[in-house]
């Protein structure tokens, strides 16, 4: 089994009940969810006049290789509504994949570990809630470290 991180995210609808439905479907389709962190609510990332987000991190295990897990989690996008119609535009849900175990990949539709995690201050405060110490395979740090290094300086608080 591999520890796999994802962050959840919703700006649109009853956010709190999207985040918990997309849970239930991940365990479903993934495997069983370890840990959650608490729910942030953060300001829009790249399109600030947006409503906030609720975004939440989870610690799973699965034994699907990080295609299928990515193939999943589009799947549950789309049942619950997400459309891509354009760059950091508003959403129903939205489902990153963090981290797959400590893997290293980079192919055009699938990286990992997220290569933007490390400057997102809405991605590192429930990450470091939930691992702080959990190493970044590529640039080297722990969670606490990336975070307390932040200029990211949208609010981010716990709800």
């Amino acid at each position: 089994m591999i520890d796999v991180f994802l962050l959840l995210g919703s700006n649109l609808g009853n956010r709190k009940l999207l985040l918990n439905e997309a849970i239930e479907r991940i365990e479903a389709a993934v495997g069983p969810v370890l840990q959650a962190s608490s729910v942030y609510e953060t300001q829009s990332w790249g399109k600030t006049e947006a409503p906030d987000y609720l975004n939440q991190v989870l610690l799973l295990q699965t034994d699907l290789k990080a295609r299928e897990v990515l193939g999943k989690i589009l799947a549950i996008e789309l049942l619950m509504g997400r459309r891509r119609e354009e760059k950091w535009g508003s959403r129903t849900i939205d489902i990153d994949i963090l981290f797959y175990g400590d893997a290293i990949i980079d192919e055009p539709d699938l990286k990992i570990p997220h290569p933007e995690m490390h400057k997102r201050r809405f991605t590192l405060a429930p990450l470091a809630e939930l691992v702080p110490e959990f190493e970044h395979p590529l640039i080297k740090k722990n969670i606490l470290q990336l975070k307390n290094e932040l200029i990211d300086d949208l609010v981010v608080k716990k709800v």
